[in-house]
């Protein structure tokens, strides 16, 4: 077992979050392809494989317990955080990343073919703009925009009794969101110093 699935394991077990072997392998080749590709396409500012794990995997895979069995879409998804995570980890789930950048959209579809993640759906385009062919029951971003622009943007996405899971720094409670109704959750995520925050929003038509 190398250093970096050690790690991982111990961070996971310490959110009570069983992987089995294929997800830690998967969640690791996952990581060094981010590090790899990170040399040409600047696609994360964390370049050691370590920081990787914990500011990325263990970050992403600390929402889990939120996530239910519904089709998802990932906002802004850059290099598939959370959204490759939950592809892993929910194989019988869709989960559909969305990206406006090709060369990020052309990562996410590579380690879809090479991690075999049937699951997983890759849209290049503006959210704004897509309208694809069905309502999703749960939208997630991390590090996309504030909440209130978040929701304006992906609206039109979710289905009347889906809900969002918004991943958030402590910086959320200035942000302006007026008229919405917020659950935060306070999240720990091992060998993370930073506040993190899980905001869980249910649909404002609803």
């Amino acid at each position: 077992m190398s250093e970096l699935e050690k790690l991982l394991l111990d961070g996971s077990k310490q959110m009570q979050i069983q992987l089995t072997d294929k997800q830690s392998s998967d969640l690791v080749s996952y990581i060094e392809l981010v590090v790899k590709w990170n040399k040409t396409y600047n696609l994360s500012a964390i370049r050691d494989p370590f920081e990787g794990v914990k500011k990325h995997l263990l970050d992403s895979l600390s929402i889990l317990p939120f996530v239910d069995d519904r089709d998802i879409l990932d906002v802004g998804s850059g290099a598939g955080l959370p959204g490759i995570v939950l592809s892993i980890m929910r194989p019988n789930t869709i989960v559909s990343v969305i990206d406006s950048v090709a060369k990020k959209c052309h990562f996410m579809n590579f380690v879809k073919s090479q991690l075999c993640l049937d699951n997983l759906d890759v849209i290049n385009d503006r959210v704004e703009m897509y309208t694809g062919n069905r309502c999703y029951g749960q939208i997630t971003s991390r590090a996309f925009a504030d909440v209130e622009k978040t929701i304006k943007m992906t609206e039109h996405l979710l289905c009347i009794d889906g809900h969002y899971l918004l991943m958030k720094g402590d910086h959320f409670k200035k942000e302006k969101a007026e008229g919405i109704s917020i659950s935060p959750h306070k999240i720990t995520v091992p060998y993370v110093s930073d506040e993190r925050y899980l905001l869980e929003i249910t649909n404002q038509a609803s």
